[in-house]
């Protein structure tokens, strides 16, 4: 996608060959940072502090701090360390261990000496594969906005409602949930998307919001709380959200607020779809709501507030009383029998397993 008219990605091979860059997506949206990332402790440092995030791009940066770790020892113990300290970082996106594994796999039978070159190629095929795999789902997820867009009268604008950042700051380029819209916009279609602002870390105010403004996509931020009653009153045509996770029988697990926008959606005959590439989706588990781990962040993110003042300072204050205790889930999942369809790269699927394992017989 485009940043002022260049060309970029969220992660990328540094020119000298010797680290990754990456967009500290922190800074944003008021900074635009690039970061070098140099160790396997940098690498681990930017996936949990979220640097960088979004279940895709966690995976192509964990592959690449493999890499980071082999070029400085190759040996089996580091080997182990690294896959570790990676996994440890954020345990509720599948993407991430896919990717550690699909490097060990590469690596751990050759010598040491070929290590770390056959982890950068991994990385960098992984890195490709998301890219690919992102346009994919766009061109799927298109046919059903073009579908909407087709039965408006007088060329009404579609209402696409998503929540978070399943953008391409999430993933490599494109994104997930959002490569349709930017398909659609690019196509000239009338689209508009309403963004969650995604409370705690305001991932759909400061990521989605900042991304569509700068590829010129029409936008209207909205408190969390406001999706139930543009669905009530005809203002929503569908939505379209990401995925940290889908479990063999079709339960999606995304950011806190997913399933309370899905019940939502169902209430009011709704589309509600979700966009996933495959290395998303756990045949390993089954009942999402029992099986999967829900990571619970910090209080600070709830408890704290960053933006920007009148005069142009990025200030953080404390926006919850002086010994409240705060509660920060990161994820909650939305049952299978809520989504209309999950959008993948090789077209769009029933959420069920049925459906999955035909469409995907290598990873089931």
């Amino acid at each position: 996608m485009k940043i002022d008219g260049k060309p970029t990605r969220t992660i990328w091979v540094e020119g000298d060959g010797d680290a990754v860059g990456i967009i500290d997506q922190t800074q944003l949206p008021h900074r635009f940072v690039t970061t070098r990332v140099a160790t396997l402790e940098e690498a681990a440092h930017a996936i949990k502090s979220m640097q960088v995030r979004g279940a895709p791009l966690i995976g192509a940066a964990a592959a690449y701090g493999m890499w980071l770790a082999l070029k400085a020892d190759a040996s089996d113990e580091a080997l182990e360390r690294a896959y570790a300290v990676l996994h440890a970082t954020r345990p509720t996106a599948i993407n991430l261990k896919w990717a550690l594994d699909e490097v060990m796999a590469v690596v751990r039978n050759r010598p040491r000496a070929e290590r770390a070159a056959a982890a950068l190629k991994r990385a960098n095929e992984i890195a490709e594969e998301d890219v690919a795999i992102n346009q994919g789902i766009g061109r799927n997820g298109l046919k059903l906005i073009e579908g909407i867009a087709a039965r408006k009268k007088n060329g009404e604008r579609v209402n696409v409602l998503t929540h978070c950042n399943a953008g391409w700051l999430a993933t490599v380029d494109w994104g997930t949930a959002t490569a349709p819209i930017y398909m659609a916009h690019d196509k000239g279609l009338p689209i508009h998307v309403f963004a969650d602002e995604t409370r705690p870390r305001n991932q759909g105010a400061s990521l989605t919001a900042w991304e569509l403004n700068k590829h010129g996509v029409p936008h209207t931020v909205i408190p969390d709380n406001t999706g139930g009653h543009l669905m009530q009153h005809g203002m929503v045509d569908l939505v379209i959200v990401g995925t940290d996770r889908v479990t063999a029988q079709g339960d999606v697990c995304n950011k806190i607020g997913t399933y309370l926008k899905a019940l939502a959606a169902r209430d009011n005959n709704v589309p509600f779809y979700v966009a996933l590439p495959s290395p998303t989706i756990d045949f390993t588990v089954s009942d999402g709501v029992a099986e999967i781990p829900i990571e619970q962040r910090g209080p600070e993110e709830v408890a704290m507030m960053t933006g920007k003042t009148k005069d142009g300072r990025i200030e953080t204050v404390q926006i919850v009383p002086d010994g409240s205790d705060v509660a920060n889930y990161a994820f909650d999942v939305t049952p299978a029998r809520l989504v209309t369809g999950l959008i993948t790269e090789r077209g769009v699927l029933k959420a069920e397993r049925a459906a999955l394992k035909a469409a995907f017989p290598e990873r089931a």
